[in-house]
């Protein structure tokens, strides 16, 4: 028979026994390679963020700017005219209906149809079909060639007429933007700027924006009636704008060059593109140094945004 102190050791020693195994479980345990986590489902993963409409819009123009239909000698303008930036700052859209006032030779239509064509509406509002110069009835078919008749390449482009006594350039309350670059000064002497900037508030819907650009004349030189410079006061659009109901909205320093003086020999088109070394309907005097114009660049412009009150 064992005694107590015999079951006693027999005891302590299982005890042993057993904390021993139990300690080299815990060994084996913590050398055992962790188990790996499952990747996370496809998913499950973060989803990538939408551009604003702000981010959408920058990155079409650029698709737009980079098109193979523009001229290099456009395209090498972009350094004067900042499109990207101007029409960033009047907040153009892909899906917005804009009217361009008096688009010319299609500098900015190159740019503007194509960028709307999917999603929006491009009216052009330019000189009166009916007329008989026959310089203008030229470039009308020049533009119809180029712009309406390709619908592809710069969607369903609408011609309609601006000028005195012509009606409306688009749907009155239909267009989200109006814009005109460098005209102003051409519609003051001809006696129509007030009932234009009517026609452009008309067009508008309420609350939709008129983008401006023009030739800075410096605020303290006096314009001549006729604005033979082709320069114009800041202030004189402003007023026109206001008068019609605007609110102006903002202003932009894009446009601007301190090298100009305003001040040259055959007005704004003493400078570049145009480079005039004659006075109008003479011809070109091929011993007038260009060189400081040149160097000077476009002009000076402002670049203003208004709004019609909602």
């Amino acid at each position: 028979m064992r005694s107590a102190t015999q079951n006693f050791g027999i005891f302590i020693s299982v005890l042993g026994l057993f904390a021993l195994g139990a300690c080299g479980q815990d060994e084996e345990a913590a050398q055992a390679p962790a188990t790996e986590t499952a990747a996370p489902a496809a998913e499950d993963a973060e989803a990538p963020r939408e551009p604003t409409p702000e981010e959408a819009a920058a990155a079409k123009l650029d698709q737009v700017l980079a098109g193979d239909w523009r001229d290099e000698k456009n395209v090498a303008r972009d350094v004067y005219r900042n499109p990207k930036e101007t029409l960033t700052f009047f907040g153009l859209q892909p899906d917005m209906t804009v009217v361009e006032v008096w688009p010319g030779g299609g500098w900015y239509t190159d740019i503007i149809a194509p960028f709307v064509k999917d999603d929006g509406k491009y009216y052009a509002a330019g000189f009166d079909p009916e007329t008989d110069n026959e310089r203008i009835r030229e470039s009308i078919a020049n533009f119809q060639k180029r712009y309406i008749d390709d619908p592809e390449k710069f969607g369903t482009v609408t011609a309609t007429v601006f000028g005195p006594n012509v009606g409306d350039i688009a749907p009155a309350g239909s267009a989200d933007m109006v814009l005109t670059f460098r005209n102003v000064h051409n519609w003051v002497p001809r006696g129509y700027a007030q009932e234009g900037f009517v026609q452009m508030y008309r067009a508008l819907k309420p609350g939709g924006i008129l983008g401006v650009v023009d030739h800075r004349l410096p605020a303290d030189v006096e314009a001549d009636e006729k604005l033979e410079s082709g320069y114009i006061h800041e202030a004189a659009v402003i007023e026109l704008a206001e008068n019609a109901g605007f609110v102006l909205d903002g202003s932009s320093d894009i446009n601007n060059n301190e090298n100009d003086t305003a001040d040259h020999p055959f007005g704004v088109w003493t400078l570049p593109p145009v480079l005039r070394s004659a006075s109008r309907g003479e011809p070109a005097d091929e011993t007038f140094d260009q060189t400081k114009y040149r160097e000077i660049g476009e002009s000076d412009r402002f670049t203003l945004r208004f709004k019609k009150p909602e």
